[in-house]
């Protein structure tokens, strides 16, 4: 069996292919990639078999050659990871077996602003606000939130923390947006100092097939980044907590009703608790994230459960919903290592060792 998986070169997309070798079902078959390939490192690793240099998404030519590549490889399912070829597909769908979110659904989850206008009177959301760049510079501007605040980028499909930062005071704010030249729509939000995680719900056919849920503690090379957020995380835990997962698919369900639309792929809502330890939902993705191949490593395999989706072979999935973690796993990532899942975290003594 070949399977395609867009993005390949992406940390994303990577954890996919890891998840699916590490799947007694799927782990012999080829992996056929594509990518844009600005990042060099994942078209050397050999985690693919093999990986075509593709336009963007948004080229007039990636559907031509994205069906020429098609035509070649005859892959028998696809995953699609990068948001804005999740839109792509789920608007000009190929001819091979996928899964993503429905269109309608799509077009607000990949929007920040949009996600905010319709969670806002559900009380789902931190206090936001959308701004121009050129409004915050403006000598007038009076902030309309308290400080600190949380600014960044709301650009659609944006990842990796891009523009995110933490402001005392205004001089702050207007120094970022400043800094940030590249960016011409803001975020405003609250501050939220509490737990950081990320709801993985799998649907097929309107069915919540599988969840699960990751928090995220660390951030690689946190220290480079102003925020202290770098988009992958380099030690997080895998969690039980019902009250998170309700809110996630509350939200997710809030979206599908308004958008008259049945559910089917993967998305990952992304939550920041307050001081009172309320999670909020600040954005919704339509595509894996990188602790994907971190819950296959823990024996929950969200990879394999889409593509079985996909191929239409649901009822080969395993039949939890939700798998139970120990509450001390830990998730530990690296810059230069692959994920590291630890069932039973204990920390280690001095003239102790492992």
């Amino acid at each position: 069996m070949k399977i395609l998986i867009t993005g390949a070169c992406a940390v994303s997309a990577r954890s996919v292919v890891r998840s699916l070798r590490n799947s007694p079902i799927f782990c012999d078959c080829e992996f056929v990639g594509w990518d844009m390939a600005t990042t060099l490192y994942g078209l050397y690793e050999g985690l693919f078999d093999k990986i075509y240099k593709v336009p963007a998404v948004t080229d007039s030519t990636y559907g031509s050659i994205a069906q020429k590549i098609i035509d070649e490889e005859k892959p028998d399912a696809a995953i699609i990871v990068p948001e804005i070829e999740v839109l792509y597909w789920a608007k000009n769908p190929f001819n091979l077996p996928h899964i993503v979110p429905p269109l309608k659904f799509c077009e607000v989850a990949i929007s920040k602003k949009k996600v905010f206008e319709i969670l806002a009177p559900h009380n789902l959301i931190p206090k936001s606000f959308q701004v121009s760049r050129i409004d915050i510079l403006n000598n007038n501007y009076i902030a309309p939130l308290s400080f600190p605040l949380w600014i960044r980028d709301s650009s659609a499909g944006t990842a990796s923390g891009k523009g995110s930062f933490k402001a005392n005071n205004l001089s702050e704010l207007q120094a970022w947006v400043n800094i940030n030249t590249g960016i011409d729509e803001f975020q405003l939000s609250q501050y939220l100092p509490g737990g950081n995680y990320g709801v993985f719900c799998l649907f097929n056919n309107g069915d919540l097939k599988k969840v699960a849920i990751a928090e995220r503690i660390e951030y690689i090379m946190s220290k480079v980044a102003v925020s202290g957020i770098t988009g992958n995380t380099s030690k997080g835990r895998l969690l039980n907590d019902d009250k998170i997962k309700e809110v996630a698919l509350k939200a997710i369900e809030i979206i599908r009703k308004k958008t008259n639309s049945i559910m089917n792929g993967l998305v990952v809502v992304d939550m920041k608790a307050d001081e009172n330890g309320n999670p909020l939902v600040t954005e919704i993705n339509i595509r894996h994230v990188a602790f994907s191949s971190s819950f296959a490593n823990a024996g929950f395999n969200l990879s394999e459960y889409q593509l079985l989706c996909a191929l239409n072979r649901q009822n080969e999935l395993t039949t939890e919903v939700e798998k139970i973690y120990p509450k001390n796993n830990l998730i530990l990532r690296d810059v230069d290592g692959q994920p590291i899942y630890i069932e039973n975290y204990s920390p280690i003594n001095v003239g102790e060792y492992i």
